[in-house]
């Protein structure tokens, strides 16, 4: 990377979390501290979180974070990630508890209660001018929705360090479809785990070749004497819903926060960083910052 070049990276902090959650509760290891405090979750997000940092040497970085299970998608729509189940025990104290941690690394928090992450994550890495470019570490796909010119994705990939970084063309070559087409996608396919159909009956392969044939929802709506007839059938049956899907499917840019980047410039305090990670139990892990703290 060009040493003159600043880079903005935007975690998205639950997806690390939960992911570094279940890696390790599957088998029972919750990591419980001397308080009683479990820190498993905590544990993995921080290893992903420097990991990716030394991995991709950002100047800049903050995490954002879901507030709460209501936003204005369970206005609009009140099956919205209904099948979600609740949070399990052991993650519950570890989720004010990680902002601790993170906020001892001198990284922003950055939230808004009625949105999502992605909808913060969606606003800030579009409406930042001071750096060059914006990487999003996620685990989550639907973010690829946000790509663009100065605009990566880094998905996460099993254990740590394993990454799919896609950009708009590397994303064109495996799926045929541009980032802003994911949308789209995702209104015929619907999302199995934000609890939302799209159109019944049609699934990846035929909305993929229906966008690559018309672009999006409204070009093959415009289009329908050219489709088949159990396609038209199908698409005729769910309209409402598949409109509806794409308004849940489409990360919002134009939340109220903000990111000032004098804030999320990565800079590391030894002694905060050393005494969070104390209190925590955090045990070892301040070794992974020992090379940015040396050239702090």
């Amino acid at each position: 990377m060009d040493n003159n070049k600043t880079s903005l990276m935007l975690v998205d902090g639950m997806a690390l979390l939960f992911r570094a959650f279940f890696a390790t509760a599957v088998s029972g290891q919750f990591m419980i501290n001397s308080k009683g405090v479990p820190t498993n979750a905590i544990h993995g997000f921080i290893k992903h979180f420097a990991t990716a940092v030394a991995n991709f040497k950002p100047t800049h970085t903050a995490v954002c974070w879901d507030m709460g299970s209501k936003t204005f998608r369970t206005e609009m729509f009140d099956n919205y990630k209904a099948n979600r189940p609740e949070a399990p025990v052991e993650l519950l104290p570890q989720f004010d508890l990680v902002k601790e941690v993170v906020e001892a690394l001198d990284v922003p928090n950055i939230g808004m209660r009625g949105y999502e992450a992605d909808d913060c994550i969606g606003t800030i890495a579009r409406t930042v001018k001071e750096v060059d470019s914006v990487t999003i570490l996620t685990g989550d796909k639907d973010i690829l929705q946000l790509i663009d010119d100065r605009i990566s994705v880094i998905l996460l990939q099993k254990g740590y360090g394993n990454y799919l970084v896609h950009d708009r063309n590397s994303l064109f070559a495996e799926k045929g479809i541009w980032p802003e087409q994911m949308i789209d996608l995702k209104a015929f396919m619907g999302d199995p785990s934000d609890n939302y159909p799209g159109v019944r009956g049609i699934g990846e392969k035929t909305a993929i070749k229906l966008l690559q044939e018309h672009r999006d929802v409204e070009g093959v709506i415009a289009n329908l004497h050219q489709l088949t007839k159990s396609q038209r059938a199908k698409i005729e049956a769910d309209l409402e819903m598949l409109h509806l899907s794409r308004q849940l499917a489409e990360i919002k840019c134009d939340v109220p926060v903000e990111c000032k980047m004098e804030d999320a410039r990565y800079k590391i305090d030894r002694e905060k960083l050393l005494s969070k990670f104390n209190e925590v139990e955090l045990k070892g892990l301040h070794r992974l910052f020992e090379y940015e703290a040396l050239h702090a």
